[in-house]
């Protein structure tokens, strides 16, 4: 991405050179990132008040009742993960704490579901078909409350920033529902290979004395 980054600004520099327009793009630069510095002052208050909203309601319960009412779809979703795996638990809460917003809470539980979804994976490394379900579901994510996007609205000068729920919540489950699509038909054409075979351990015992 770097290299994207440095080759955008030298083709601009250069067309800019060329057509003569090198002050307004100056000026052009210089305004944008006014503009961004007062954007993120402004989103500093919104976002307070929605992560704090949001907090309450995690602390609430919201999210686990949530979690418990998508945790039927998990399981039809996420065949391959038992349901008394730790990794079934983490991953409806990192689903649901998503759905509401809790981009911060959603983090560390996804992090962590993935950790635990390593537990289950026979070949270290490769993403098995329940990471790539996870992968796609937290970047489609369904949003009932698009909290950020809701800020910065506000902190442009919207006149009703709330007016995005109902498309943002129509576009992230059409873009929801084709992802777990896409990824249940790559899945045929990719199937997991049959697990490792490894030697037992017996604990106490290392590998080459059970061999011997």
């Amino acid at each position: 991405m770097n290299y994207v980054w440095f080759a955008l600004m030298a083709i601009a520099l250069v067309v800019a050179a060329l057509r003569g327009t090198a002050d307004g793009m100056t000026k052009g630069a210089l305004d944008g990132a006014k503009t961004a510095v007062e954007i993120s002052i402004g989103l500093v208050g919104v976002m307070s008040l929605w992560l704090g909203i949001m907090r309450i309601a995690e602390k609430a319960g919201l999210v686990s009742l949530l979690a418990r009412a998508i945790s039927p779809l998990t399981r039809i979703l996420f065949p391959d993960v038992p349901r008394e795996h730790p990794a079934s638990g983490t991953i409806v809460l990192s689903l649901a704490a998503n759905m509401l917003g809790l981009n911060n809470a959603s983090t560390p539980l996804g992090i962590k579901a993935m950790e635990e979804l390593e537990t289950l994976n026979p070949h270290s490394g490769t993403a098995t078909n329940a990471m790539v379900m996870f992968m796609s579901l937290n970047t489609s994510g369904i949003q009932f409350v698009p909290a950020t996007m809701m800020a910065i609205l506000s902190a442009s000068g919207s006149a009703n920033p709330t007016a995005i729920i109902a498309p943002s919540l129509l576009a992230t489950t059409i873009g929801t529902i084709g992802a777990v699509i896409a990824t249940k038909i790559l899945e045929r054409f990719s199937p997991e290979p049959p697990p490792t075979p490894r030697a037992e351990v017996i604990e106490g015992i290392e590998p080459a004395e059970i061999v011997a």
